[in-house]
C-alpha cells in the first residue's frame, strides 16, 4: 500500500502556506503499482477535484490528485482518496431484475427495457405522459442529464421531472437567478486565494468540501490570512477557526443577514456609485432592514449585539469578501430569502466580478451544476426561461421539434409533488436514476408507503440495492464513475472530463447507454421523422450539449473532449471570446437580468408568488441586478411541551450522502459507521444523558434512536447526519429523515430539513457493540486534525 497520508486522521493534510500561489500537493492512495493513469476528477462533493485513476487488469487499484488542475493543485479529502473501492464492491448489481410477486428475479436487458417501454406506452395512451414521472441525481454526467432532458421534454412532453439537486441546491439555483438574472456561481475558487475575508453561512466547509477547507487553512497560514465570519448553530471545526462565530436559533437567517445589512447602511459602508450604475431595489432594501437593529437582532437570533457588530465591521471595512452559503441557509427557514440577502451584501458594497470578492450559493453534489445547466431539474436547459415563448421556440429549433410539446404551461413540478401526485394516482410510473428517496426525502414513512403502492411502477437505474431500489418494480444496474466517459461541472463553473478506466462489471450499462436505449425504443423522433435522440456516445451527446448552450451565459461551445482532457478543468463561459474560459462572471456590471435572457422573474420571497411576465418587462432591469428585500416570517409548527428541542440535520465528513458508495469503503465507514445525536451538555444534564448513552429523537413524523454525543452544539438543539438510511423495526430506525416534517421553500421548494420539533428520551438500553465502537472516533478524528492545525497555525 502506498499513501501519502493518513487521511483518516489527517482530514486536510500538511499546511502548504499560500504567499502568491497555491503550492502543488500530490496526494496518492494507491493498494499496487498501476499500468496506466486515466484523467478524472473526484465525484464525492461539488469540489469537483482533479484526479488520476490509477488501473491495473481492468481494476481500479489507488488514485493520486492531479497536480496541474486548477481545482486542487494535486490535493484529495479521504473520501477522494479512498471512495474509488466502492467499485470493487462485492454487491454491485450486474444484471437487470424484475420483480415478480414479491420477489426479484433476473431479467434480459430485453426484458426489463421491453417492460419499461410497453407500461410507458400503455400508460402515455391512457393517461397523457403526465404520467410519466423522473427523478434523477446530482452525480451523473452532463451528456446522461441532457439525453434525459431531450427524451422528457421534446419526447415524451412530460413536465414531472426533478433532481434530487431539489433537496440540495435548488435554493442556489434561485437565489442566483432571482439576483443576477442567471443561475451560475459569479466567483473563481482563485478568489479564495486573494480574498481579504470569508463569510461562510450555515456551510461547514471543514467537512463537505475538504480540499476547498485546506485552501482556507493555507491562506491562514500565509503572510496574509483572510478574516473568517462563521455562520452555525453548531461549533464545527469550521466554526472553531473563525474569528467571529455567530450562533443563530434555528429559524433566524433572515433577522441575521437583514441586522448586517442594516448595520452596512447605518455606517454608509455602501458602494453608492455601483448600486445607481448596476443595481435596482436598494431603496426597498433599506427600508426593509431599518427596523433590525442589534439589539432586536440578539432577542430574535439569540447572537449577541456586540458580536454582530464586530462581524458587520469586518464586512464594512475589508476591500473583499468572498461569501458561500450551504445547506444551513438552503434546507432552512426562508431559504431564498436569506440567500438573496447574501447577494445583496456584496451588491451594495459592490464586491462583485473583481478579484478576491463573490458569492458562492454553493453546490452540494459534483454534478449539481449540471443537472440544473442541461434542465435535468425540470427546468429548460441552458438557462432558458420556460416564461418566455421565444426561449421555448429558440429551443424547439435546437431540438426540431414543434414547441408545443415543450413543457411550458406551468413551472416543473418538483419532487415532493410528484410524490404527491404519485399518491393521489395521477403519476403512475416513477423512474428514478441515481438517487435513493427512500432515505433522502422527508417524512421517510410516507415516502415507504408511496413507493410500495400497487399502481405505481417504479424503475430505479443504480449500482447497488439502495432501499429505494429494493422498493421497485424494475431495477437497471449501472457503471459507476471510472467506468463511463463524461463530463461534470463543479461549484466554480469548472468543466472536467473523467474517463473510462475500467469496464463496469457484469452487463451494467453507462446511464447515458440506458437513455439511448430508451429513446430508440420509444421511438422518439423529431419533425423530420429522424431519431429525436441523434446521438450514440458521450463526445456526440457532448457536442449536442454544446450546441444547445452556445450564445447563453453557460456557453460550452469553445469546449471540447481534446480541449478538456489537456490537463486541468476550464471554467464556462468557453467561447470564441474566452476561449480559455472566463475567471468570474460579471465583471463589467452587467447581469443576465434583461427581459429576453433573463432565466426566471422575479418571486416574492415570502410567499413564493411569481411576479407575471409582463411587470418584470415594464420594469425590466436591463441587466442591472436585483435587490430584493426579505421580511422576517417567524416559522411556525415550532417547539411545544411535547416538542420542546429542535433538529438540524447534516453530513459527516467521511460520507457522501445516503452512503450508497462511502458506506461500502471499509475505511471511511469504520471511521463513522452508524448514527449518532447530538446535544449540548444542559440538554444532557436536564435528561440525565452520559456520553454514548442510548437516546431516542422522537417527531410528529417518526423516531430514530442512537447513541449521544454531547457537546459542541446550541442548548435547545439537536442534530442527526442524514446519511444512515437502515432501519431496524418501529423503535430503532436511524434515518434522520424518520423526523422531517413534508414542507418546503416557497420558491425554491426546497425541502426543510434544519428545522422539526423534536422530543429526547433517555433510553435504559445501553449501546450496542458496534455503538460502543464508534461513539468517539469521528469526534476524537475531527478534535485531533482541528488541534493540529490550530498549534500549526498558532491560532
Amino acid at each position: 500500500m502506498n499513501a501519502s497520508r493518513n487521511s483518516i486522521r489527517e482530514i486536510w493534510g500538511e499546511r502548504t502556506p499560500y504567499y502568491d500561489q497555491w503550492p502543488e500537493r500530490v496526494d496518492q492512495y494507491i493498494t499496487e503499482e498501476p499500468d496506466k493513469w486515466v484523467q478524472s476528477a473526484c465525484v464525492l462533493c461539488s469540489n469537483g477535484c482533479g484526479i488520476d485513476i490509477g488501473v491495473k487488469d481492468n481494476r481500479i487499484v489507488g488514485v493520486r490528485g492531479r497536480a496541474v488542475d486548477r481545482i486542487n493543485h494535486g490535493r484529495l479529502g479521504p473520501k477522494g482518496l479512498h471512495g474509488w473501492k466502492a467499485n470493487h464492491s462485492n454487491d454491485r448489481l450486474t444484471v437487470p431484475l424484475i420483480k415478480e410477486n414479491g420477489s426479484f428475479r433476473k431479467a434480459t436487458w430485453q426484458e426489463a427495457m421491453d417492460l419499461i417501454v410497453t407500461r410507458s406506452k400503455e400508460l402515455i395512451a391512457r393517461h397523457t405522459s403526465g404520467s410519466l414521472a423522473f427523478y434523477n441525481s446530482g452525480q451523473l454526467f452532463l451528456e446522461e442529464y441532457y439525453t434525459l432532458s431531450v427524451i422528457t421534454k421534446a419526447g415524451l412532453g412530460t413536465n414531472h421531472v426533478d433532481g434530487n439537486t431539489r433537496l440540495c441546491t435548488s435554493t442556489s439555483a434561485w437565489a442566483l437567478k432571482l439576483s443576477f438574472g442567471a443561475d451560475g456561481q459569479p466567483a473563481s475558487y482563485r478568489d479564495i486565494d486573494l480574498t481579504d475575508a470569508l463569510l461562510l453561512v450555515g456551510h461547514n466547509m471543514a467537512f463537505t468540501q475538504t480540499v476547498l477547507w485546506s485552501r482556507v487553512l493555507d491562506r491562514m497560514k500565509g503572510p496574509r490570512p483572510p478574516k473568517l465570519i462563521v455562520v452555525d448553530p453548531r461549533r464545527t471545526a469550521t466554526a472553531e477557526m473563525a474569528d467571529v462565530h455567530l450562533m443563530p436559533r434555528v429559524g433566524t437567517n433572515v433577522p441575521l443577514l437583514n441586522g448586517l445589512l442594516h448595520q452596512l447602511i447605518e455606517w454608509d459602508a455602501v458602494d453608492h456609485d455601483y448600486l445607481e450604475k448596476h443595481t435596482v431595489g436598494f431603496d426597498a432594501l433599506k427600508s426593509t432592514v431599518s427596523q433590525w437593529t442589534p439589539e432586536l437582532v440578539e432577542k430574535v437570533t439569540g447572537v449577541p449585539a456586540s458580536l454582530l457588530l464586530k462581524a458587520a465591521s469586518i464586512i464594512a471595512s475589508t476591500p473583499s469578501l468572498v461569501s458561500t452559503a450551504l445547506q444551513g441557509v438552503f434546507q432552512a427557514w426562508q431559504a431564498t430569502g436569506a440567500a438573496v440577502q447574501i447577494n445583496n451584501l456584496h451588491l451594495i458594497r459592490g464586491l462583485l466580478g473583481k478579484e478576491g470578492s463573490g458569492v458562492f450559493q454553493m453546490n452540494g453534489q459534483p454534478t449539481a451544476q449540471n443537472t440544473r445547466e442541461c434542465g435535468a431539474n425540470g427546468e429548460l436547459p441552458a438557462f432558458f426561461n420556460w416564461h418566455n415563448e421565444k426561449h421555448v421556440r429558440q429551443l424547439a429549433d435546437i431540438w426540431n421539434v414543434d414547441p408545443s410539446i415543450i413543457p411550458h404551461w406551468g413551472p416543473p413540478t418538483p419532487i415532493m409533488e410528484i410524490m404527491r401526485y404519485a399518491e393521489l394516482g395521477s403519476v403512475k410510473m416513477l423512474w428514478i436514476a441515481g438517487t435513493n428517496p427512500a432515505v433522502s426525502l422527508p417524512g421517510l414513512s410516507r415516502i415507504r408507503h408511496i413507493l410500495k403502492k400497487n399502481d405505481l411502477f417504479v424503475v430505479v437505474q443504480d449500482a447497488f440495492m439502495t432501499e429505494t431500489a429494493q422498493l421497485a418494480d424494475v431495477v437497471l444496474p449501472t457503471a459507476l464513475w471510472g467506468e463511463k466517459t463524461g463530463c461534470f461541472t463543479n461549484a466554480d463553473r469548472t468543466v472536467h472530463i473523467s474517463h473510462k478506466a475500467i469496464d463496469p462489471p457484469g452487463e451494467a450499462k453507462s446511464d447515458l447507454d440506458i437513455f439511448i436505449d430508451y429513446a430508440r425504443r420509444m421511438d422518439l423522433r423529431d419533425k423530420d421523422g429522424q431519431p429525436l435522440v441523434k446521438w450514440s456516445s458521450p463526445e456526440e451527446a457532448f457536442e449536442g450539449w454544446k450546441r444547445c448552450s452556445k450564445g447563453r451565459p453557460c456557453d460550452y461551445s469553445g469546449l471540447s473532449y481534446e480541449k478538456l482532457s489537456q490537463g486541468s478543468g476550464i471554467q464556462w463561459p468557453c467561447n470564441e471570446q474566452y476561449p480559455d474560459g472566463k475567471e468570474r462572471l460579471y465583471t463589467d456590471g452587467y447581469f443576465n437580468t434583461d427581459y429576453e435572457l433573463c432565466e426566471g422573474y422575479t418571486h416574492d420571497l415570502t410567499t413564493g408568488g411569481a411576479v407575471p411576465p409582463e411587470k418584470y418587462k415594464e420594469n425590466n432591469p436591463a441587466g442591472r441586478a436585483i435587490i430584493l428585500p426579505c421580511e422576517y416570517d417567524p416559522p411556525l409548527g415550532f417547539t411545544d411541551e411535547s416538542y420542546p428541542l429542535l433538529l438540524t440535520t447534516g453530513r459527516v465528513v467521511y460520507h457522501f450522502h445516503t452512503r450508497t458508495k462511502t458506506g461500502r469503503v471499509k475505511e471511511l465507514n469504520d471511521a463513522a459507521p452508524d448514527v449518532f445525536i447530538q446535544i449540548s451538555q444542559e440538554d444532557a444534564n436536564e435528561h440525565n444523558i452520559q456520553e454514548g448513552d442510548l437516546v431516542r429523537l422522537e417527531s410528529r413524523f417518526g423516531s430514530v434512536q442512537g447513541p449521544a454525543r454531547i457537546g459542541g452544539i446550541a442548548p435547545g438543539l439537536v442534530f442527526v447526519p442524514f446519511h444512515y438510511g437502515y432501519w431496524d423495526g418501529e423503535d430503532a430506525k436511524t434515518a434522520a429523515n424518520e423526523l422531517t416534517k413534508p414542507s418546503w421553500d416557497p420558491v425554491s421548494k426546497q425541502p426543510h430539513f434544519k428545522y422539526n420539533a423534536v422530543n429526547l428520551v433517555r433510553l435504559d438500553t445501553k449501546l450496542s457493540e458496534l455503538a460502543s465502537k464508534t461513539k468517539d472516533t469521528l469526534r476524537s478524528a475531527v478534535k485531533s486534525a482541528v488541534q493540529t492545525t490550530k498549534e500549526t497555525l498558532k491560532l
